[in-house]
């Protein structure tokens, strides 16, 4: 047989050789004549995806410089003196208007990279106040004089006391009053396809700037002025070139309606600030408010283009964002990927002979080890298992074939614990009926000899204890007979969640649960169960009082009853916050006489019995926990029990192994 195996897996893996190879050859034949498919697809889509993946950055970084203006404004306006250093500034106070200044220098500072920006203080009529910027990549006081109360973005933002930021359009008269009209100036040049007409008549005089504005309010709440921070577009470059350096963008363009007033695209080494786009853009973009994407001529060569249209705060359209890449670097990709494929498939013959060897194994090894593995288990070796190999449906079948070894062998453990079980309940039985008799007699006896004895003798004592431990082994044995009762369900329609609201108002009214904070998850479209309401109660009192056992300092205990997704059966859980126990005492608990509790303080058997009940109920209980941070008991009972059982003798004993 052994012999068998080695021949018929050495047949499969020259299967798997052969296969390879033909594979290889098919492969190679049908590559080459499919290669132009391929690569124009592949191009096509890494076009799409090249610009979409430039103008996703492009707008990254376009949002990021508007932040961190937002930011300025908003730290600047939300310190606490401001308002009245506006006021102060007003009425000449000459040092105070050298550190508003200086608080704005401060700012500017910290803007990377450093454009033509401004930070603007206006008071509550929309008044300069204090006025600082970087031009030429310096920061230097601006000058301050004139009223911006009709930039539109300033009157929204001191009318709603609410902050904003967008992209704006600053006319010349206000650009004027900071020193910046000079730097926005632009001269249209004609450009062919353009609109006849430009976009917005004030192109070339007004400035396009990111703007963040926000409002400085008093004490009261009152608005005293306001703060704006702004990035003017026209003739500065720092953000479109960031947009090519840092993120890889062939070229990026920002417009003022339909004219270029940044851009790194070049024109006979120039910029190409002061052209237009072409007719199809503008009513695309400008018109409709629509993204653009396709292939243009831009200045002196073929882009692959996408437009984005810019936004004022009312959501008018004021210009676009433009990153473009060039059409012969994909055009060269092409030509290589064609190159590259014919060369890989002439040449995959070879490689695939040799791969094909190594790879055949890697398929075969690991059937075989299962087909041995398998003879082993049908001979009783049930320790045997599939080493793991990584990932994969070879992988996961090893990973199947060891969980089904594992249930097996855990099936073969319950059934030889489920005999022993049924021995112990047999001789639980007898000795507790053997005993039951003489503790009586005891008992009896004693009780008599300790009315003879006088109160403080040391006698009277001794018979006490006597009493006390005889009593306690009479409940042993009384736990013993249950434990070996166990035998029967009387069952009937039950309503679940009345039962285990019961069960809670009463442990609310016992000293045990004094300190304990018992929380009821109890879900309100329980069905009724078919169950023997009296052991059931057994088993979850049982489950209630452990855990409060689990809690001396309290704590919070949670019951919680659900529906299975299936509807077919409940789940009910029992929580506490105690001890836990401990992972090499779980596999125990269930067992007949196991307890972690302190001498004279449980039999050890009463989840023992609550183990019982549930099998007997066709369920099922498990536990999780974990030390230190307490002990989840999980009880599964069917909705219905089959006809059978609902009050008829189960066949055998009920004591079985936990499923833990």
């Amino acid at each position: 047989m052994k012999l068998g195996l080695r021949t018929i897996f050495d047949r499969l893996q020259n299967v798997l050789l052969i296969s390879f190879i033909l594979i290889a050859v098919v492969t190679s034949v049908v590559g080459i004549w499919t290669t132009s498919v391929v690569v124009n697809n592949y191009t096509e889509q890494a076009e799409n995806e090249r610009v979409a993946r430039d103008m996703n950055l492009a707008v990254a970084f376009y949002e990021q410089n508007l932040t961190q203006l937002d930011g300025t404004a908003t730290r600047l306006a939300g310190e606490t003196a401001l308002a009245q250093q506006i006021g102060a500034a007003q009425a000449g106070d000459t040092a105070v208007q050298s550190n508003l200044e200086h608080r704005m220098a401060d700012e500017l500072n910290t803007i990377y990279p450093p454009g033509t920006h401004f930070v603007l203080i206006v008071d509550e009529d929309g008044t300069l106040v204090a006025a600082y910027g970087i031009v030429d990549q310096r920061v230097q006081s601006l000058p301050a004089t004139g009223n911006w109360h009709d930039f539109p973005l300033l009157t929204t933002v001191l009318a709603d006391q609410q902050p904003q930021a967008a992209t704006e359009v600053i006319d010349e008269s206000l650009l004027a009053q900071i020193g910046l009209a000079e730097q926005a100036h632009i001269s249209l040049k004609e450009t062919p396809k353009a609109y006849p007409e430009p976009f917005d008549p004030r192109e070339g005089s007004a400035g396009l700037a990111q703007i963040a504005c926000a409002p400085v309010l008093d004490a009261d709440g009152e608005v005293a002025g306001a703060v704006l921070a702004g990035h003017l577009f026209n003739n500065d470059f720092t953000l479109v070139d960031r947009i090519q350096a840092v993120a890889g963008v062939d070229t990026a363009t920002i417009f003022f309606g339909d004219l270029r007033v940044s851009t790194n695209v070049r024109e006979n080494g120039e910029r190409a600030i002061g052209t237009r786009v072409s007719q199809a853009v503008f009513d695309t973009v400008l018109t409709r408010g629509e993204a653009f994407t396709g292939i243009a001529y831009v200045v002196n060569e073929w882009f692959i283009t996408r437009y984005v249209p810019l936004l004022d705060h009312r959501g008018g359209v004021v210009g676009s964002l433009y990153v473009g890449a060039r059409r012969a670097t994909f055009i060269e990709l092409q030509r290589i990927l064609r190159s590259r494929i014919m060369l890989v498939a002439l040449a995959a013959i070879v490689p695939a002979a040799l791969l094909a060897l190594p790879i055949a194994h890697l398929i075969t090894h690991p059937l075989e080890e299962m087909a041995r593995a398998s003879r082993q288990v049908a001979q009783g070796d049930t320790q045997v298992r599939i080493p793991n190999r990584g990932v994969g449906e070879v992988a996961v079948l090893g990973q199947a074939f060891n969980s089904m070894v594992a249930e097996l062998e855990e099936t073969q453990v319950q059934l030889i614990r489920k005999e022993r079980l049924a021995s112990m309940g047999q001789l639980a039985a007898g000795v507790a009926h053997q005993l039951n008799n003489p503790l009586g007699t005891i008992l009896l006896f004693s009780d008599i000899v300790l009315q003879d004895l006088p109160e403080g003798t040391q006698g009277r004592d001794d018979v006490q204890m006597i009493i006390q431990e005889t009593r306690r082994a009479k409940e042993i044995v009384a736990a013993l007979l249950n434990f070996a009762r166990q035998q029967k369900v009387w069952a009937q329609p039950t309503a679940l969640d009345a039962m285990l609201h019961e069960f809670v108002e009463r442990a609310r009214q016992q000293l045990a649960y004094e300190r304990i904070q018992i929380v009821e998850q109890i879900a309100p479209d329980l069905p009724q169960l078919e169950v023997d309401p009296v052991q059931l109660s057994n088993v979850f009192v049982n489950l209630m009082d452990n855990a409060a056992d689990a809690m001396p300092d309290g704590g919070t205990l949670t019951i919680k009853a659900d529906l299975s997704p299936d509807r077919q059966s409940v789940v009910v859980q029992i929580k506490d916050i105690g001890y836990g126990i401990p992972p090499e005492n779980i596999k125990h608990i269930f067992s007949p006489f196991f307890t972690t509790k302190p001498l004279g303080q449980g039999t050890g058997l009463g989840l023992s019995i609550a183990y019982g009940i549930v099998k007997m109920h066709h369920g099922a209980i498990q536990v999780k926990s974990q030390v230190g941070k307490g002990t989840a008991f999980m009880v599964t009972l069917p909705v219905r029990l089959p006809r059978s059982d609902t009050q008829a003798s189960l066949p055998g004993e009920t004591s079985t192994t936990p499923e833990v």
